[in-house]
């Protein structure tokens, strides 16, 4: 079936509702709340905010930007209108654009430079949500020493793909285009992770793997501005960033790659969980698991 038809939009939303369910905190005064993610295509990235946020009692149900309340992890916040008066919890801009939003209330972004660029307060939590992934499941046994995460605009780069055939590696190609679940368990079963994707570097610093990322053709949407962002509030000042040219081997990459500081990783995911726990109050009048689980879902 089409990944965007309507029949299986709401088989996910569903699958979702049951996943939620088995997560504890939506038991104890859990909330239901139309929330907005890029669900355009299948990417793990984008996959992080409706498997997250039912960890910290959050249920998300997908909405256009304009109908939501929420907005949760990924380069999302240019499509929120001006007046968008809804709770911004970890995300980002995807080009380096001045984009105000007054109306909203902003408990969390990915970095530093979305943080100034919408005009939220110096106050607010900073980090990428997706470091929090190694506070929910544990670093499985390692099977690969080394991670390539191409982008999906990647995946048909040959000369980055042919890294995985450098002899003396076990070498992982990873599809980003799977669940969120299955692709943080591939990069944390990794000694080594080298990307093109951001949540590839991000879910390698919450496992404290060292890592690198580069950049490829075709250029990323915004090219490396969600890069910066995110290492602004990681690695402040410096980057893990290396130029990819031809001809170069997997082990001078593996050279660049260095684990981010556990003690900045450790005080993001710190701010960002605090922030998490004001999400039930921030939204108002959401509505509550399991009771207006229906209610929302059909858009009531």
């Amino acid at each position: 079936m089409n990944y965007s038809g309507a029949l299986t939009r709401r088989f996910r939303q569903l699958r979702r509702v049951a996943v939620a369910s088995t997560r504890r905190p939506m038991w104890r005064g859990g909330v239901v709340v139309p929330a907005h993610w890029w669900d355009g295509h299948p990417n793990f990235g984008d996959d992080l905010t409706p498997w997250l946020l039912p960890n910290y009692g959050v249920l998300p149900i997908h909405r256009v930007a304009s109908r939501a309340r929420l907005a949760g992890v990924g380069s999302i916040l240019e499509f929120l209108p001006a007046d968008w008066n809804g709770v911004v919890w970890g995300s980002g801009l995807m080009n380096g654009e001045p984009h105000p939003l007054p109306r909203a209330q902003v408990l969390a972004v990915r970095g530093h430079l979305t943080r100034d660029l919408i005009g939220a307060p110096d106050d607010v939590a900073l980090g990428d949500p997706g470091i929090l992934v190694a506070r929910h499941r544990p670093r499985p046994e390692l099977r690969w020493d080394v991670a390539l995460v191409p982008h999906g605009h990647h995946r048909s780069h040959v000369p980055f793909l042919s890294l995985a055939e450098a002899a003396g590696y076990r070498v992982r190609v990873v599809n980003v285009h799977q669940t969120a679940e299955r692709v943080v368990r591939e990069i944390a079963a990794s000694r080594a992770v080298i990307t093109t994707s951001l949540h590839g570097l991000v879910t390698a610093d919450a496992y404290g793997i060292p890592a690198a990322w580069t950049t490829l053709e075709p250029p990323l949407s915004g090219g490396a501005f969600k890069f910066h962002d995110y290492e602004s509030v990681v690695t402040p000042g410096t980057s893990r960033f290396v130029r990819f040219g031809p001809g170069m081997s997997l082990a001078e990459l593996l050279a660049s790659a260095t684990a981010a500081p556990r003690e900045t990783v450790e005080a993001s995911c710190d701010a960002l969980e605090a922030s998490a726990a004001l999400l039930p109050e921030a939204l108002g009048s959401p509505g509550l698991f399991p009771r207006d689980v229906l209610r929302v879902l059909t858009g009531q």
